[in-house]
């Protein structure tokens, strides 16, 4: 089997778009038009990728790295023109197929690539264009056959005539080239057109007039929609929302309302979890079984475990382990681990922390760079005290530990096992094993006080 390239065009202005950034690095489902067209090029075997830049390229590197490699076209004079400034990287790839992308058409799926690349192997073609039928062509190019339903050639809307026009089979701006052939028609293509550009589309009919195979893969509407608008990035995102969420719904998940329900394309959630309207879930999250994500939640990133129940929270880049209740209103910062069975209740926020199994904090709580242990029951009002207006530092409660309503525990701070702590206090001090600490002034009433003054 040939070696399967990619040349992923990313070159254009966007200035549908109304937008500073460059066109490929606007979101769908989380992830960038451009990347979610990369990883369904690693989905579908396709061993190298180039992506070819132009307009504010230094963003497009910046987003993607080190993961592609790339091709700078200067002046954006057509598709053509282009992957003419690949040639380098073609002629090194005479043998390879060469798969033609569009940067900003994210739902082309891997599955569609696969088959596509398989029949154009399959035919023995010198070039496969993929191809789509529509009720509303216009703006596409346009699929010319003969009568015998050959592909002749791809006739651009500028230039179609009144005939070709309504033509319903439609360009995708995706095709896969024999390597050599594709160099051989580079060499002849020309600009004699309305718009004074090179289009790749029209190395087709030079393929056909070199008597070479030229074929058609014709594939659903939806795989081959382009992002042009701010308005066409929200029709992409409900289809690749929907996508996502039958997939996930067909593995066993529970969505209540799949059109209110934001799921991002690299997420994981177990069977038998339900997912209530109004969330969000993004990133490389995997969620377990049997859990339950409430209204309004936010999930970033985060490992979430099994029978886990999250009500109107917002969860980044932490890890919430098996049987742990979360909310009403908390907020989990990036980098928490919370063992099991772990209550983190209402207008809880926790940040850098480790919380060890069974510990409660039920309402009303800031746990800061903190290391708790199990068993620890944190009262109303309790406040790590992390930072001294120039560093953080740490607090460490250790397992078994009561901490009253309104304590302030003055990092760093050091809560040995069993201790008690009386509520209303400030501890500066350590704290020694099975220890009651009280650290509050002594009260003192001062009788007619009020009526005297």
């Amino acid at each position: 089997m040939k070696e399967n390239i990619a040349i992923i065009l990313a070159a254009g202005q966007g200035t549908r778009m109304k937008s500073d950034m460059p066109k490929v690095l606007h979101k769908i489902c989380g992830k960038s038009l451009i990347q979610h067209v990369l990883d369904h090029c690693t989905d579908a075997s396709i061993t190298k990728k180039y992506v070819v830049v132009g307009h504010k390229h230094e963003e497009i590197r910046k987003a993607l790295e080190d993961t592609v490699e790339y091709v700078l076209q200067e002046q954006q004079l057509g598709t053509g023109h282009a992957i003419m400034q690949a040639k380098d990287i073609l002629e090194e790839n005479l043998e390879s197929n060469i798969i033609v992308l569009m940067g900003d058409a994210p739902l082309i799926s891997s599955h569609t690539l696969d088959k596509f690349i398989k029949l154009h192997e399959k035919n023995k073609n010198s070039v496969t264009v993929l191809t789509a039928t529509t009720k509303s062509p216009h703006g596409y190019g346009r699929i010319v056959k003969d009568q015998g339903g050959n592909l002749l050639k791809i006739v651009e809307q500028k230039d179609a005539t009144e005939q070709e026009k309504q033509i319903q089979e439609i360009n995708s701006g995706v095709y896969c080239f024999k390597g050599k052939d594709l160099v051989d028609a580079l060499s002849k293509l020309t600009n004699d057109n309305a718009q004074g550009e090179y289009y790749l589309t029209d190395v087709i009919e030079i393929m056909k007039k070199d008597h070479l195979i030229a074929g058609v893969y014709n594939t659903c509407e939806e795989d081959i929609k382009a992002v042009n608008s701010k308005r066409e990035l929200a029709e992409a995102d409900f289809i690749m929302r929907r996508r996502i969420n039958n997939k996930l719904m067909d593995a066993g998940v529970t969505i209540i309302d799949p059109n209110c329900t934001y799921i991002g394309a690299d997420v994981i959630i177990g069977r038998d979890t339900i997912i209530y309207p109004g969330t969000i879930i993004e990133g490389d999250t995997v969620i377990g079984e049997k859990t339950t994500i409430g209204t309004n939640c936010k999930i970033v990133s985060s490992q979430i475990g099994d029978r886990v129940d999250i009500q109107s929270s917002t969860v980044l880049e932490s890890e919430i382990m098996n049987e742990t209740k979360v909310g009403p209103y908390a907020y989990i910062r990036p980098n928490c681990t919370i063992g099991e069975r772990v209550k983190i209740g209402d207008f809880v926020e926790v940040k850098n922390s480790t919380i060890g199994n069974d510990t409660k904090a039920s309402h009303l709580t800031y746990i800061g760079d903190a290391k708790v242990g199990s068993g620890v029951n944190l009262g109303c009002g309790v406040v790590f005290v992390n930072y001294d207006g120039k560093k953080k530092h740490q607090t460490i409660v250790e397992d078994d530990c009561f901490i009253g309503c309104n304590v302030n525990l003055i990092a760093p701070a050091n809560i040995k096992k069993g201790s008690y702590i009386a509520a209303g206090s400030t501890i500066t001090e350590p704290v020694e094993e099975d220890t009651l600490a009280i650290a509050r002034c002594k009260q003192i009433n001062k009788v007619g006080y009020i009526k005297n003054k």
